[in-house]
């Protein structure tokens, strides 16, 4: 899902997204409530009608935001008190507000208001924030007043330890949600840390609900994750990273702004079929990065048709049988010298994925 903070996936239109194939896009309810107000959204027809886009929608709870963003923000059993950016007085979202918010937003997908705490973090303030989301989700299920059009999903917490994501796993299960999202990770945790408890609450999680792994955007961690059961993701990385001058390609990265780019004629990626693969050259790109607004247009469109290619790609292979096949050429394209990283080597082995054919056989992290 490509990040739509204020209601624009920015330097793209709504029309470009249903061109590469997006069929859903995040939002996020702390900025949107900011400006332009969810008051306004509902009054005008609903984020849908608002930002003209007739597909799916999800928008975050704004929990994320306050803890990440904003000093000063404060998390008690009531909610989360945070400094108003706009006059600096302390504003409380409690869990019934965030629900009551994205009710009015109107997106299909709404995520609860969770205790958010960094993986990294250790000691009683991870079990607290895990106990805390489960009670708090409860106050989101009984503050949703639209759950036929509304889809609301848990978030699993409980940091790096085994034993807490379990128990939050089995209460949110115990409250049959429509989905689940695997929260607090992406956050600075080691690789090896990150799939282990990707692996764990996907298969803890039911097999007919969405498996959403938040904050996740890198080629390489979709396809693991993808591997381990998961399927949603969002990032911002795809668009940031192009803002920046970076190109996604099948090998990893290609950097535009490097001066061996001035001359050279050939597409970002020959055998991508973008528009913009199709009609421009890296020195032509080279010339804008970083300089003109086109630049990071043109990247931005070029990374997330990569990215819903590949999402696309996965999807096929796993329904046509051919996952692991797809899962080792993505890995020879990007690691040709065989140096896939240990995590992903074992990674590979508990999803039952033998990748041995394009691992070298002392690959390091």
């Amino acid at each position: 899902m490509p990040v739509g903070t204020q209601g624009t996936i920015k330097g793209l239109t709504t029309n470009q997204l249903e061109e590469i194939g997006c069929q859903i896009v995040l939002g996020n309810t702390y900025h949107l409530a900011l400006r332009p107000t969810s008051e306004l959204i509902d009054e005008l027809g609903g984020l849908h009608k608002f930002m003209n886009w007739p597909r799916a929608l999800l928008t975050d709870s704004g929990g994320f935001q306050m803890v990440s963003l904003l000093h000063l923000a404060d998390i008690t059993e009531e909610g989360v008190t945070f400094q108003s950016p706009v006059d600096g007085k302390p504003m409380l979202l409690t869990p019934e507000e965030s629900i009551q918010i994205q009710n009015r937003i109107g997106a299909d997908i709404i995520m609860a208001l969770d205790d958010v705490v960094k993986t990294t973090i250790t000691g009683p303030r991870i079990e607290e924030a895990m106990y805390r989301t489960l009670r708090w989700i409860d106050r989101c299920i009984a503050a949703h007043k639209r759950p036929s059009e509304q889809n609301l999903f848990g978030i699993v917490q409980g940091g790096l330890d085994p034993v807490l994501r379990d128990k939050c796993v089995r209460g949110l299960v115990h409250r049959n949600l429509p989905g689940y999202a695997i929260g607090g990770l992406a956050g600075g945790e080691d690789k090896d840390s990150f799939w282990r408890v990707v692996a764990q609450c996907t298969a803890a999680l039911p097999e007919d609900k969405p498996r959403y792994v938040m904050g996740v955007g890198y080629p390489l961690d979709i396809v693991v994750c993808s591997a381990l059961g998961a399927d949603m993701y969002d990032c911002v990385y795809p668009t940031r990273t192009a803002r920046f001058g970076t190109a996604l390609i099948p090998e990893g990265v290609l950097k535009l702004k490097h001066t061996a780019m001035a001359d050279d004629v050939r597409p970002i990626d020959p055998t991508c079929n973008c528009m913009v693969c199709k009609n421009y050259t890296r020195a032509y790109i080279h010339c804008l990065v970083t300089k003109d607004a086109m630049g990071s247009q043109l990247l931005s469109y070029h990374n997330l048709y990569y990215m819903m290619k590949l999402g696309r790609d996965l999807h096929t292979s796993i329904i046509q049988g051919c996952f692991p096949e797809f899962v080792c050429g993505f890995l020879q394209k990007m690691f040709p010298k065989g140096d896939v990283p240990e995590w992903v080597c074992n990674a590979m082995e508990v999803a039952g994925i033998d990748i041995s054919s394009c691992c070298a056989p002392f690959s390091s992290s």
